[in-house]
């Protein structure tokens, strides 16, 4: 492990970003050890410059800062015992690399509780995603979670025809959760399939969900997809790419030996300041990383029983109503509308500010749909 090189110039909202990073989310404090896990050089997912700028802040505020490769791999096997010396050795590990995204629901890191940077490159640590007080999205998501998990009946409506419907937020009591620390924190826990059913409906792509590379990783799809569940089976396709999407699934399900109609949950993005300026297409995986966060996205972990599954359904604008209440309505969501949630914005006027403008680029297409485009160059 080398140590980090210094950085040129840090602007200050990227300062702001990174510091809310190590501090607000990490609680590293001067004298502490921050180790940087990177995929390897030549690799294109993360900003290249990305940890050479959060190493140069850490070593302004006295952290000892390391740098230690981790390559993404094609299934999400835990880190060799090496690494996971070093990553135990260090007060913080900062995943840089979609490995730790793979091992996001894996017990193996429950014990050291590393960060998992969703910011893929410098524009959004600087961002308001970045930015935004962690503070406050910790207590944002514990009011959400505590709004779905007390609603008796929750329905989920999108204009392309999403409607699916269920019995609330039943979170189990362990194991539902990741074992990282997600900043910035873009989900509420993920739902429980158990006791829903209805239609998703998905425009532009099946793709997969970060745990393992395939091939073909993406599908595209020529017009909406319907997929009709009931539970945790999906019991139909219907659409133009019907036949696609079985083959699809059954093909996934057969390689990596995992139940292919099976749907485990679901969930939706939190942070209005979370924006992705790049067509979707342009690179799926990517997109995959970093546009979930936004609430115009949500998003189902199937062909699997274990988180995440193996094939991501996309949903856009959801109408999401707990008891009645569209606590998310056509994409955008409204914390006033949950128990705590005014409270919150009061205590937090930046938030508040964040809520009342949101980003609204998701990565659409020119159509204003998802679209897997004419080429989706690989990450690596």
């Amino acid at each position: 492990m080398a140590s980090i090189s210094a950085f040129p110039e840090i602007p200050s909202d990227l300062r702001a970003g990174i510091l809310n990073m190590l501090r607000g989310c990490a609680s590293l404090k001067s004298g502490q050890t921050l180790l940087i896990l990177t995929e390897p050089p030549g690799t294109i997912h993360y900003d290249p410059g990305l940890a050479q700028a959060i190493g140069a802040v850490g070593e302004s505020i006295g952290l000892r800062v390391q740098e230690h490769v981790l390559p993404h791999c094609p299934k999400a096997s835990p880190p060799s015992d090496a690494d996971m010396l070093a990553i135990a050795a260090a007060d913080c590990a900062l995943f840089l690399t979609r490995r730790g995204d793979q091992l996001r629901f894996h017990p193996v890191l429950a014990q050291t509780a590393p960060v998992m940077c969703y910011a893929l490159d410098r524009a959004m640590l600087a961002s308001h995603f970045g930015r935004a007080d962690h503070a406050a999205f910790l207590e944002l998501l514990s009011c959400l979670n505590d709004a779905l998990a007390q609603a008796h009946q929750i329905r989920v409506r999108c204009p392309l025809g999403t409607d699916f419907e269920g019995p609330g937020g039943r979170f189990p009591e362990t194991g539902g959760e990741v074992s990282v620390r997600r900043f910035p924190l873009s989900v509420f826990s993920p739902v429980p399939a158990s006791g829903y059913r209805g239609t998703i409906a998905v425009a532009g792509f099946l793709t997969g969900t970060g745990k393992s590379r395939y091939a073909p990783y993406d599908v595209a799809l020529a017009d909406t997809l319907q997929v009709c569940f009931d539970g945790t089976q999906i019991t139909g396709f219907a659409g133009p790419d019907a036949q696609a999407a079985r083959a699809h699934y059954d093909h996934v399900g057969a390689l990596l030996g995992t139940e292919p109609r099976f749907v485990h949950s679901w969930h939706a993005g939190i942070h209005p300041g979370c924006a992705y300026h790049m067509q979707a297409g342009v690179n799926v995986e990517r997109w995959g990383s970093g546009a979930f966060g936004n609430p115009r996205v949500l998003h189902f972990h199937t062909c699997g029983a274990v988180a995440p599954g193996e094939i991501s359904l996309n949903v856009i604008d959801p109408t999401i109503r707990l008891d009645g209440v569209a606590v998310w309505e056509d994409g955008c969501l409204y914390p006033e509308r949950v128990a705590g949630g005014a409270e919150l914005l009061a205590r937090y006027p930046g938030l508040a500010e964040l809520f009342a403008d949101p980003e609204t680029e998701i990565g659409l297409a020119p159509s204003g749909r998802l679209s897997l485009g004419p080429s989706a160059p690989a990450t690596d």
